[in-house]
């Protein structure tokens, strides 16, 4: 018996073929069906139970998805990630694919096979960009899961990203489902292209901003409250908006700079480290003994390890022009300037009361000056004394 109803022509003769009505359509699909049950209805039971097997299973993998995406477990966890992009399968989706496989087992016909193929399409598609963008959203939250990007600034930034990624993605998928239904999306995709670049230039400034938003959530150059220098300016970081960011200065008042500027700028991040360096050139008279000389070195850094701090350098820097200088770099433990200044400044004081007690004179600058005759004899400065006055 032949089950391909639509296809035979009665006209075939004629090479001409009439337009069917609708309702001749669907009697011949019916008259079909009806023929296919009957002919392979053993195929078709087996296909039905491998079919509730497949939509069971799937219903069970988007069930653990739920699990691992519960409230007790951490917000922007990657198993979280993956249990949000599993629980938004759909059931068109699941059942769409159990009809698939078991497609072409139960001997489909040709015109029942052809819908299934568009439905597996249209369900395959739309639910490749829902996991897309489940997905993207996700990973851009485990990156915002720290607790310096919460605020209203990660709210709102984050509710512009779900718009963005929710246009570009189902845009994407508009045209692959389109593409995939034999329309010519040629001139859709050149009109796409046309009108982003349009707005992109309208709008580059702003974009170009949040695009250096995102680029700080995600590199995390610093985070807020942290202390920075960038081109000849410091200060702490108060808040990260979408446009600008928000540095308190030392001095008190509030600098708003753009994302794409401060980006664009040498970021000096000075939150991060470990110790502060505290650096001091020390001279010392050139009278002094070679012997003392070869002890500051020793008693620069037992005057620092008095004072808690490390000695990274000590030791004879070079000939100055009215002193003999040494080089002293001290390491203070942490980043607390209101540690590492009482530090410096109990260190000073120490260095000048040892140098007295060791007789190490740390000189005024002094110039001397000679005057010669046209001659080159030198000329003293003072009147000379013949012997016996």
């Amino acid at each position: 018996m032949s089950l391909n109803i639509l296809t035979s022509s009665p006209a075939a003769a004629g090479g001409a073929r009439p337009a069917l009505k609708p309702a001749t359509e669907i009697s011949q699909l019916w008259q079909a069906g009806q023929a296919w049950l009957q002919t392979y209805w053993l195929q078709i039971l087996i296909a039905v139970v491998i079919g509730a097997a497949i939509v069971a299973a799937l219903y069970a993998v988007r069930h653990l998805g739920g699990r691992l995406c519960r409230p007790g477990h951490a917000r922007g966890n990657w198993l979280t990630v993956l249990g949000r992009v599993v629980t938004k399968t759909t059931n068109f989706f699941i059942i769409m694919v159990a009809v698939r496989v078991v497609d072409g087992y139960a001997q489909t016909p040709p015109a029942l096979d052809k819908f299934i193929t568009f439905f597996f399409t249209l369900a395959a598609v739309l639910q490749g960009a829902i996991w897309a963008r489940e997905f993207i959203l996700g990973a851009i939250e485990h990156k915002t899961s720290a607790e310096h990007f919460r605020g209203d600034a990660i709210i709102n930034a984050m509710g512009l990203i779900r718009l963005l990624v929710s246009v570009v993605v189902f845009a994407v998928a508009i045209v692959v489902l389109l593409d995939n239904l034999g329309v010519n999306v040629t001139g859709l995709v050149a009109g796409l292209g046309v009108g982003g670049i349009a707005i992109g230039l309208a709008a580059q400034g702003i974009f170009a901003d949040l695009f250096a938003a995102l680029a700080i959530i995600f590199d995390r150059p610093f985070n807020k409250g942290d202390q920075i220098s960038y081109g000849g300016s410091s200060g702490t970081i108060e808040s990260i908006g979408l446009k600008s960011t928000r540095i308190r200065a030392y001095t008190g008042e509030l600098r708003i700079i753009s994302n794409k500027n401060l980006l664009d700028k040498e970021i000096l991040n000075v939150s991060g480290r470990g110790h502060i360096r505290l650096p001091f050139t020390i001279g010392v008279a050139y009278e002094t003994p070679p012997e003392k000389l070869a002890r500051i070195p020793a008693i620069l850094t037992e005057l620092v390890e008095a004072q808690g701090g490390k000695a990274a350098r000590a030791g004879f820097e070079s000939f100055g022009a009215s002193s003999l200088d040494f080089s002293l770099l001290v390491d203070v433990p942490g980043r607390d300037w209101s540690v590492a200044h009482p530090l410096r400044d109990r260190l000073m004081v120490s260095i000048v009361e040892r140098f007295a007690q060791e007789g190490i004179a740390i000189p005024y600058p002094t110039q001397t000056t000679f005057t010669a005759a046209p001659d080159g004899t030198m000329i003293m400065p003072y009147a000379t004394t013949v012997a016996g006055d």
